[in-house]
């Protein structure tokens, strides 16, 4: 069975930075995808990156246009961790971030990712 777990969520001042952490253990082979995901209350969950890891695409990196130039999406497969460093960061970006894995075709439709990790809160104050 597939296991994420996030880290490194928090609050920080409009322009700041943060970088979340997921560290995936369990059998998640080639092909996959991992992605970022956030959800505000009410809202559904809004797909901001994914790393592709299958051939033909493998380590290709998309991101949603609302955080294109600022979010930047990676993994260390030494350490099986999946990153997301966030910079400039708006009272916009204020969600519930959550990782997600796939093997299968990397979507944004949240219904195509059968793991995920627990959430971190990540807070921008203006």
């Amino acid at each position: 069975q597939v296991h994420l777990v996030e880290s490194g969520g928090g609050s920080v001042q409009s322009g700041g930075s943060l970088r979340l952490s997921c560290v995936v253990s369990g059998p998640l082979d080639s092909p996959y995808c991992l992605a970022w995901f956030r959800q505000v209350p009410g809202q559904e969950r809004e797909g901001v990156a994914r790393l592709y890891k299958y051939s033909p695409y493998t380590g290709i990196a998309d991101y949603a246009d609302s955080v294109k130039g600022r979010f930047t999406i990676s993994q260390d497969m030494a350490k099986r961790t999946v990153h997301l460093q966030m910079a400039s960061l708006k009272s916009d970006d204020s969600a519930v971030y959550y990782c997600a894995a796939a093997t299968s075709d990397c979507t944004w439709n949240s219904n195509g990712y059968p793991y995920w990790g627990q959430g971190t809160q990540v807070t921008v104050s203006s």
